[in-house]
C-alpha cells in the first residue's frame, strides 16, 4: 500500500481569465459569469481536497500562468498542461510526476468531496485504473495505479461527447488483448467509484442550483 508522499492528486484548470475559460457555459450566461463560476468552484474544489492524504498538483493551462502564483489557489504545486488534446496532456501528468497512484480530475465538478478522491486511491488498490463517471458518458476522474509500466489509454477518444468513457475503457480492453508489446499494460483491470456531474452548459448549472434549494 503506497503512503500518503507517494499518491497524486492532479487537478487539471485553466487560468481563470474572463472569455477564456467555459466558453459553451458563457455562450449562454454570458462570459463574466462562466468566469465566476469557473473560478469560485476552482478555489473551492482545491480547498476542499487539499488533504494530507495525497500530494496537491495543481496543472495548469496556458503553461505560461504557472508562473503567475497569485491566481491560484494556494498550497498547491503548479506544474503546466503542455500541449495537445486532452489526453495527450493528462498522459504527460502521468509521465512526469513522481512514483505512485495518480488521480486526475478537472475544475468544474463543484460536489466533489475528498471522500471522493479517497474513494479512488483506494479503488487503484486492487485495479490498475478507476474512473469517475458522468451522465453525459464522460469521466469526472481517472487514475491509474503506473505500475509496473504507464499505459496511454487516450488515443483516439472523442473528447466532450458521450463516447469518451466508452473509448478510454475501449482503449483499455485493446492493450491488455495485446499483451505488454509497445508499452501496452498485459490485463488491465478498471474500477469505478461514483457518477458525478460536471458543469458544462447552462442547464448543467441550473440542475446544481436546484439540487442544492
Amino acid at each position: 500500500m503506497s503512503g500518503p508522499q507517494s499518491r497524486h492528486l492532479v487537478l487539471m484548470s485553466k487560468a481563470p481569465r474572463i472569455g477564456r475559460v467555459k466558453t459553451r457555459l458563457a455562450r449562454e450566461i454570458g462570459f463574466v459569469k462562466a468566469w465566476n463560476f469557473h473560478r469560485r468552484n476552482l478555489f473551492a474544489t482545491a480547498h476542499n481536497l487539499n488533504r494530507p492524504g495525497w500530494t496537491c498538483w495543481l496543472s495548469v493551462s496556458p503553461d505560461q500562468a504557472r508562473l503567475q502564483p497569485r491566481q491560484w489557489p494556494k498550497f498547491w504545486h503548479l506544474i503546466a498542461q503542455g500541449g495537445g488534446d486532452l489526453g495527450q496532456r493528462m498522459l504527460r501528468q502521468w509521465q512526469h510526476l513522481p512514483p505512485g497512484p495518480v488521480v486526475m480530475i478537472g475544475s468544474d465538478i463543484p460536489n466533489i468531496q475528498a471522500q471522493d478522491i479517497q474513494a479512488a486511491f483506494k479503488t487503484l488498490q486492487h485495479n490498475d485504473f478507476v474512473f469517475g463517471p458522468c451522465p453525459d458518458g464522460g469521466y469526472w476522474l481517472v487514475g491509474a495505479k503506473r505500475r509496473p509500466t504507464v499505459f496511454d489509454p487516450f488515443q483516439g477518444v472523442r473528447w466532450s461527447s458521450e463516447h469518451a468513457l466508452a473509448d478510454t475503457i475501449a482503449n483499455l480492453a485493446k492493450g491488455s488483448s495485446k499483451g505488454s508489446s509497445k508499452g501496452r499494460s498485459k490485463g488491465s483491470s478498471v474500477g469505478f467509484v461514483k457518477e458525478l456531474s460536471d458543469v458544462d452548459e447552462a442547464k448543467d448549472l441550473k440542475m446544481l442550483f436546484q439540487a442544492r434549494h
